[in-house]
């Protein structure tokens, strides 16, 4: 019987051999991957996980063989306000407007993030003029950056210039050009990686190379070889699947640096997710038919890595 959505949802599992003596929230994280280790741990907080029928902490050391329930709140309505906020505009007019977006900020609400996001500050700035095609969650949203990718991105002001930008993705006549650093040092100067993309089959959270997955191609070209092993590359894309770039360079065995879900778990620069940059945006303008090309200079913690890489 399929749980109704306005209902709370009880999660329960055995702890095994293999979990004993971890952490409650590292457990939670593994056994429910559906949901961010940062919002299991506010549950611990709310007192909704009980370990053998006690409440218990996110430091908790679990136990062989015992009882874990997870209490999940029924999921409320989502609803993005308006927030103010320094947004760092490349380019405005009455039709669309272009961000350069700092690293750690989310594009849009969703669970977990429903607020301080791109779309919580343009809903602000723009007072509220911005398409309606794609609801009420993304208003004036026609493509996403990850996270913790920086860089360059449009959102539209009005359903035609929404419609007209959205016609230029889906016939992938944009131009975007991200910058990255990978591991390794890739021995061809340019090359292009031609791989579906889908979700993965191990992990419902990940992307990766699929058969029968979305078509995405992704062209490479060295930058700069970097002395400590690594590699600065740009990265044209043709197509703009979830995570392209990520997944691909992965694929070729040269993962983002930084990047601990297609990459190694651990890096020794302190960096927060992936070294990627979306620094190049062209597109015809949904009102002249004009084409306009920005470009955002690189962050300050990637033009230091670059420095710190190289010596």
């Amino acid at each position: 019987m399929e749980e109704r959505n306005d209902m709370e949802q009880k999660i329960e599992f055995s702890v095994t051999e293999q979990d004993a003596g971890k952490r409650l929230d590292v457990v939670l994280a593994e056994a429910c991957p559906e949901y961010t280790r940062s919002y299991l741990q506010k549950l611990c907080k709310e007192q909704r996980v009980q370990a053998d029928g006690k409440a218990a902490k996110s430091s908790y050391k679990c136990r062989e063989g015992e009882q874990i329930t997870l209490t999940v709140p029924a999921p409320k309505e989502l609803e993005a306000g308006p927030e103010e906020m320094d947004l760092d505009v490349v380019y405005e007019d009455k039709d669309v407007i272009l961000i350069n977006k700092p690293k750690g900020m989310v594009v849009h609400p969703a669970a977990g993030h429903d607020t301080g996001t791109l779309v919580n500050g343009l809903l602000a700035h723009c007072r509220g003029e911005l398409s309606g095609i794609n609801g009420v969650l993304r208003p004036g949203i026609v493509h996403r950056i990850d996270k913790d990718t920086t860089g360059i991105l449009i959102a539209c002001k009005n359903d035609a210039a929404h419609q007209k930008i959205a016609a230029q993705l889906y016939e992938h006549s944009i131009t975007r050009v991200y910058h990255a650093i990978v591991y390794g040092i890739l021995k061809e100067d340019e090359g292009t990686v031609d791989a579906p993309i889908g979700r993965s089959p191990k992990d419902r959270k990940k992307m990766a190379v699929v058969q029968g997955g979305r078509r995405a191609v992704t062209h490479y070209k060295v930058l700069q070889r970097l002395k400590k092993g690594y590699t600065y590359i740009e990265c044209r894309l043709e197509t703009g699947r979830t995570h392209q770039i990520r997944v691909h360079m992965s694929s070729i065995g040269h993962p983002l640096l930084g990047d601990d879900v297609y990459g190694p778990k651990k890096q020794k620069y302190s960096l927060e997710g992936q070294c990627l940059h979306a620094k190049v945006l062209g597109f015809v303008h949904p009102g002249t038919s004009e084409y306009m090309e920005f470009e955002t200079p690189l962050p300050q913690y990637f033009e230091e890595l670059l420095v710190k890489l190289d010596h």
